[in-house]
């Protein structure tokens, strides 16, 4: 299992990460978002040994690292996956997988499981995108590293490729059975892959938890909002509901002291039909091509974000009824001001 306590990495006097815990299973794939700049290629770094750390401490198996017994990225039995695949331009397909390998064998497993047999004396040059990212895992895993990082493995690939990769990279991890820590900016894929996520801003993990958790109970809206589209409806909690505008909903409460509250409720929240008679105003839409986006302006609240079938055609400038139509819990927060613009 590999552990990290109290981890902070410093550049000069800026604190990139700071005070890092968390354990990660023997087959445990955890994803890490958050914005640009926040330190998620930075904690790879210095897990990898490729940084010193200022603070803190980091162990797996039969080595322990801290900022006075520094331990190789040699020493830690470390498999990287890069972006840029870091592939040998001058070597095949199999002489990749199996650089620096006393056994052949390994590679060959790997090349059968990701599909590579039949581009074994292939050149990187001859190769797709999807298919130099299948051998930059193959040769990773070749090695039968300790715990695997990856540094945003699909962010050069096109979505319809990524979709069907990212699935193929987490079925061989869990073959292989090693920990991965997977860097992500993409905020669907750390939620559909990753057994945990961990929610990044400014170098401190705001949340780490099952993606189901962090998606339904956030931990702060800085969360809410940096994994899906949220709006903020104002209420006000009695019991276990919450009150609006639009109706009541169950509700659970983060951090809230008072019982003046603003929900989080996701565009596939609510119900939304054109009428004369409705409570609110389409602002603009978005076709998606299954389906619509829309922002609807409600006469009595703020303006809140709607997802419907592609088929539900309504005009910008309509009038709308708009419902929560929701019956699991959704987190309410502490009430924020109005913003006075």
């Amino acid at each position: 299992m590999l552990k990290v306590r109290n981890l902070s990495v410093h550049y000069g006097d800026t604190c990139v990460v700071r005070d890092l815990n968390l354990a990660l299973g023997d087959d445990e794939i955890l994803m890490l978002v958050g914005p640009t700049g926040c330190g998620k290629s930075t904690i790879l770094q210095a897990l990898a040994g490729l940084i010193p750390i200022s603070s803190g401490e980091m162990e797996l198996g039969s080595w322990q690292a801290s900022v006075h017994r520094h331990v190789a990225p040699e020493k830690r039995s470390v498999g990287m996956v890069f972006q840029d695949f870091a592939l040998f331009p001058h070597l095949t397909v199999q002489e990749n997988i199996a650089f620096r390998l006393s056994d052949n064998s390994l590679a060959d497993h790997w090349i059968e499981l990701l599909g590579l047999n039949a581009l074994r004396e292939s050149k990187p040059s001859q190769l797709s995108g999807g298919q130099k990212q299948r051998v930059a895992l193959a040769r990773t895993l070749a090695h039968e590293p300790s715990f695997i990082l990856l540094d945003e493995p699909l962010s050069s690939l096109d979505a319809a490729l990524k979709d069907t990769l990212r699935w193929d990279i987490r079925k061989a991890l869990k073959k292989a059975g090693v920990p991965a820590i997977w860097v992500t900016h993409d905020q669907e894929e750390a939620l559909s892959v990753g057994d945990r996520v961990g929610v990044l801003k400014n170098g401190v993990i705001e949340q780490l938890d099952t993606p189901e958790r962090c998606f339904s109970e956030p931990a702060s809206r800085f969360v809410a909002g940096f994994l899906g589209e949220a709006s903020f409806l104002p209420g006000h909690i009695s019991g276990n509901q919450v009150i609006t505008s639009l109706g009541s909903v169950p509700g659970i409460a983060i951090h809230c002291d008072d019982s003046q509250v603003d929900l989080l409720v996701r565009p596939d929240d609510f119900s939304l039909c054109a009428t004369s008679d409705g409570n609110g105003l389409i602002a603009w839409s978005r076709y998606e091509g299954g389906t619509r986006l829309y922002a609807v302006n409600l006469d009595d609240g703020p303006q809140v974000s709607v997802r419907v079938i592609h088929e539900n055609a309504i005009a910008v400038g309509a009038r709308v009824q708009i419902d929560i139509i929701t019956t699991h819990p959704l987190a309410a927060f502490p009430r924020q001001p109005a913003c006075v613009c």
